[in-house]
Formats: C-alpha cells, structure tokens, sequence
C-alpha cells in the first residue's frame, strides 16, 4: 500500500513538473523564440504559450529598450591627442528572431563594436571639435552603430557622451585659457560699463546743458519782454507827461511866460557866475514883457485922470 501511493505521489509530481514546464505566460514587452529540436519554429507570445516539455527550447526575449554603458575608452584625435570616453548607448530590439539566431552575446558585441566605432570616429576629429561637438560626435556613433547592429535586428536609438576627459597638460592649458576668457570678459564688460557710464554721464551733462541754455534763454526772452515793457511804460509815461506839459503850456499866455523868464532872470541875477548864456527869443520875450507893462501903466494913468477931475 505504502509503494502505491509512493509511485502515484511520484507521477503526480511529474505531471506538474511537466504542466509547469509546457506552460509559459508572456508578458506584452516579451516574446519567446521557439526551437523544436535544434531547429527554430517561430516567435511565441505574448499571453500563453504551450511548449512540448524536453523537445522545445524557449528563448526569451525582451522587446523593451534598455542602455549599455560603455566604459571609459582611449582614443586618439586627429591632432594627436589621447582622450579618455565614457558614453551610453540606447537598443531595442525590433526583430526577435534575428537578435537570437544572428548573434551570441549581444552586450559584448555591442560593447566591443561601440569601442571600436568611437575609436574610429574620434580619430577624424580634432581635439577641439571633439570637446565642442558632442551632439555631432553622438549622431556619427548612433548611424554607425545603427549599420552594424542593423542585421542583429536591434536598433540603436540614442547614443550620448557622458564625458571627455583630455591630456592633462590639455586641462592645464584649458584652464589657463578660460582663466584668461573669463579675464577678457570681466575687462570688456567693464569697459562698456565704464563707457555706458560716461554715455549716461555726457548725455546727462548735455540734457543739463541744453536744459540750462533752454531755462537761460527763456529767461533773456522774459527779461527783455520785461525791459521792453518797463520801456514802452517808461516811453508812455514821457509822452503822457509830454502831452501833460504841452496842454499846460498850450494854455500859457505870455504874460505869464513873461513872468517865469523875470523869475528866472532873478535867479540868474543872484547867481555868484560873471557870465551867462541867454536864449535869442529871450529878447522878443523881454519887448513883448516891456509892451506888456507898458500897456499896463498906461492903462492905470488912464483910469486915474477921470479920478482926478472928480476931485477937481
């Protein structure tokens, strides 16, 4: 009884194992490389696959992409110059089939094959374009490496330099030189600062100036609006005092000139001066002053004789 149930606990087991064995679940990004007896039958998947147990082989496959770092590489330049490389490269596989049957050990061949293609890139470019054109450098090793790895049905999709470490006395050199750039730099942005300050200083001294010369002049123009003013008041003040003095003297007879001119004779007369200057028509004024009194004191001797003869 006891080896009954020994040999049926025993073909149970072997039926899982062979249950287990024959059935595969597939992811979406797998597929399985199917080989009935050494000989390739087909792409299985995704989902589940059912496989002859001991009879066929599978081979995964994963379809998504995945990177591989290629570790730092010498190469020489154009220019003779030893560089040290590290970039990372991008695959995917676009053909299952191909990528088990053409090729063994895809990382190592894509390793060595990335190595030599940078080797061979970097040797037709000098040591400056390498250091200023990675993007360039990086699009040459992507289409090599695509060319290559084309008949393993992988695909390169991006390649990227991490980094380029040069020569020693390079770094020396670089640092001296960027030193110096930076020097450059800070000089000439100096100097346009100092001369926009002098722009921004000469253009304020010339605003001063223009505003000064603009505030001068209107104050010529209101200074001599104001003298033109205080002289056209000062010339319509004299000929009003003109037009005064000639109403006044329009409307004095000569007796009463005649008197002004004695008056001024007396001045004259009390004057200390031996000599003195009179006008010509002093002496009409002085006739016409003595007919004046004469009229006078013959009027008065003819109002006095009738006064005489009423006495009489």
């Amino acid at each position: 009884m006891t080896a009954v149930l020994i040999v049926v606990g025993v073909f149970v087991l072997l039926v899982l194992i062979v249950l287990w064995s024959s059935v595969k679940v597939v992811r979406e990004y797998q597929r399985i490389v199917v080989f009935r007896l050494g000989r390739m039958i087909g792409l299985r998947g995704p989902g589940i696959v059912l496989i002859i147990p001991f009879v066929d082989r599978p081979v995964w496959v994963d379809l998504r992409e995945f990177y591989l770092e290629i570790p730092h590489q010498t190469a020489i330049t154009k220019d003779n110059a030893p560089i040290s490389i590290d970039f990372i490269t991008f695959f995917k596989v676009v053909d299952a089939q191909a990528s088990v049957v053409q090729v063994a050990n895809f990382t190592g061949a894509a390793q060595n094959i990335a190595a030599t293609t940078l080797r061979s890139v970097v040797g037709d470019i000098s040591l400056d374009d390498v250091l200023a054109k990675r993007d360039e450098i990086n699009t040459i090793l992507r289409t090599k490496l695509d060319e290559i790895t084309e008949r393993w049905g992988v695909k390169v999709t991006n390649v990227e330099i991490r980094e380029i470490i040069p020569p020693p006395a390079v770094q020396e050199a670089m640092t001296r030189q960027m030193s110096a750039e930076r020097t450059r730099r800070a000089v000439v942005t100096e100097a346009e600062g100092d001369k926009a300050a002098q722009i921004l200083r000469a253009e304020g001294e010339q605003q001063a100036a223009v505003l000064q010369a603009e505030g001068q002049r209107q104050a010529n123009i209101l200074q001599a609006e104001g003298e033109k003013q205080a002289a056209l008041l000062r010339a319509e003040g004299f000929a009003s005092a003109l037009r005064a003095v000639f109403e006044a003297a329009s409307t004095v007879d000569a007796k009463t000139m005649g008197i002004q001119y004695l008056e001024a004779l007396k001045a004259l007369g009390a004057s200390p001066s031996t000599k003195f200057v009179l006008p010509l028509e002093l002496t009409g004024v002085l006739s016409g002053l003595a007919s004046y009194t004469g009229q006078a004191f013959n009027g008065a001797a003819e109002g006095a004789k009738p006064v005489s003869r009423a006495e009489e």
